[in-house]
C-alpha cells in the first residue's frame, strides 16, 4: 500500500505524519492524533458521529481520506473547552437541556452545532435541518431540539 506524507493542524497542533492512500480521516485523528472524541459508528457517512470541522466546515471524517486533509486545519470535539475547562457555548447548552444520553453520538451533533453556528446564530430550523443527518442510537433527539432551540435563539456578539 502506498504511503503520503501529510501534514495539517489539529486542535491547534501541527502534525506531521505518513499514512496509507486508505487511510480514513477518522483512522487518523483516532489513532495518530489520539482524538478519541471522534467516535466512528457507521464507516458510511449515516450517522455523524465523526463529525469534525475541516477548515470551518463540519465534514465526516469517515468519508474523507486522511490525504485530503493535507494542509488543512481539523478541529475535533476536544478542543471546544477552553484550556481553564470554561465550555464552549454548544457545549454549555448540550449540558443545560440535557441534549445528550449514551454520549456516543454527541461530539459528531456538538460539531456540526459549532460548525453552523460560527460567527453567526442561525436560526432553530436551520440547526434542526443540519442535525438531521445525525442519528442517536438512544433516540434522545428530544434534548437536541431543545440545544436547537437555545442555539437559535442565541445572539452572536
Amino acid at each position: 500500500m502506498s504511503s503520503h506524507a501529510i501534514e495539517t493542524i489539529v486542535n491547534g497542533q501541527s502534525i506531521s505524519a505518513q499514512v496509507e492512500a486508505r487511510h480514513t480521516l477518522a483512522d487518523f485523528l483516532r489513532g495518530t492524533a489520539g482524538c478519541t472524541g471522534v467516535h466512528v459508528g457507521c464507516e458510511h457517512g449515516v450517522c455523524g458521529a465523526c463529525t469534525v470541522i475541516v477548515d470551518g466546515v463540519a465534514v465526516r471524517s469517515c468519508l474523507m481520506l486522511a490525504v485530503q486533509a493535507d494542509g488543512a486545519t481539523v478541529a475535533t470535539a476536544e478542543s471546544l473547552a477552553a484550556p481553564d475547562g470554561t465550555l464552549h457555548r454548544v457545549q454549555q447548552a448540550m449540558k443545560d437541556e440535557y441534549g445528550l444520553q449514551c454520549g456516543f453520538c454527541t461530539p459528531g451533533v456538538v460539531m456540526t452545532l459549532a460548525a453552523i453556528t460560527q460567527g453567526r446564530s442561525p436560526d432553530a430550523e436551520e440547526i434542526k435541518d443540519a442535525l438531521s443527518g445525525h442519528l442517536c442510537r438512544c433516540t434522545g433527539y428530544q434534548g437536541m431540539l431543545k440545544v436547537a432551540k437555545r442555539l437559535g435563539g442565541e445572539v452572536q456578539a
